[in-house]
């Protein structure tokens, strides 16, 4: 089967010729929303990630920015253009950019002179009450700084990818519905951490709401970051309700290796998915992603 993996990472701590500069990967063992990162703190390159789907044939895939408190993130674009060229494998870049800061319109600048950015990513899954799972200092939506340059992507003919919580979601949507022009996904199924009755319900409350903006897509992707090894119950439901919400026309695979590699094989997770998308297979795991990243 063809697949277009729409998320995942590659990166060099390891390797002082390629480190652009990483700093949770340096923080071994450092407790990360996700667990434990130890043991992907270590170089994880292309060769690694393409044996991973040796099973299928990996057409092109999306490199989506690691770690946002990088000195120059432009440098970690310019390592995934070079990998890309280098090797001939299609990898679509969606760089990280500070939209809260002045350094907004040098970061974009320096990105976009690589010839496979497609997108930016600046996570603000902000959890006030629970800084153990935020990700963001702070909630970025209420940013006017951050607000007024996230519309600057249109103008740049950039997509974003945005990793949020439920209870953001509502907010997310409002200010959502006046870019209908930059195309957006939601990473990470939409982040259900919250698995009893009552979390499960505003997250697909705020699914729902994200899912009546046309311009809004989702990635079937950080399965092992909210049901680790368990690819069942819960994690079914998820996948069907949001599938029923946006369709598979707006619906893309997406690893995140070598994260999810802390609880999932890569084998594991394309079979969960392709029995999960049924008949709709083909599109969620290559069409989509083709049209959203313009591959």
């Amino acid at each position: 089967m063809r697949i277009i993996d729409a998320h995942h990472h590659l990166w060099a701590p390891q390797s002082p010729d390629l480190d652009v500069g990483y700093v949770w990967l340096k923080d071994i063992g450092a407790p990360k929303p996700f667990g434990d990162p130890t043991p992907i703190q270590r170089d994880y390159l292309l060769d690694e990630f393409l044996s991973e789907s040796v099973q299928n044939c990996l057409t092109a895939s999306v490199h989506v920015q690691a770690d946002p408190k990088l000195p120059d993130p432009v440098a970690e674009t310019a390592f995934i253009q070079n990998i890309s060229d280098v090797s001939g494998h299609p990898i679509m870049i969606v760089a990280f950019a500070d939209l809260a800061s002045r350094a907004f319109t040098d970061q974009l600048a320096g990105h976009k002179a690589h010839a496979n950015l497609r997108g930016i990513r600046q996570i603000v899954s902000h959890l006030s009450d629970h800084p153990e799972l935020s990700f963001a200092p702070c909630n970025y939506l209420d940013d006017p700084t951050w607000r007024l340059q996230f519309a600057c992507l249109a103008d740049h003919g950039l997509s974003f990818d945005l990793q949020l919580y439920p209870e953001q979601m509502g907010q997310a949507a409002e200010f959502l519905a006046d870019y209908p022009q930059i195309p957006v996904v939601i990473d990470h199924l939409g982040s259900p951490y919250d698995m009893s009755a009552r979390g499960m319900e505003v997250w697909r409350n705020g699914m729902r709401t994200l899912s009546e903006l046309p311009h809004v897509a989702v990635k079937l992707s950080g399965y092992a970051m909210f049901f680790g090894s368990d690819l069942s119950g819960a994690a079914v439901w998820v996948t069907q309700e949001i599938l029923a919400l946006f369709g598979a026309d707006r619906v893309m695979f997406g690893s995140n290796f070598p994260v999810d590699k802390l609880h999932q094989t890569y084998p594991d997770l394309v079979a969960f998915v392709h029995e999960q998308a049924g008949t709709d297979a083909e599109q969620v795991f290559s069409r989509t992603a083709a049209a959203f990243y313009r591959i």
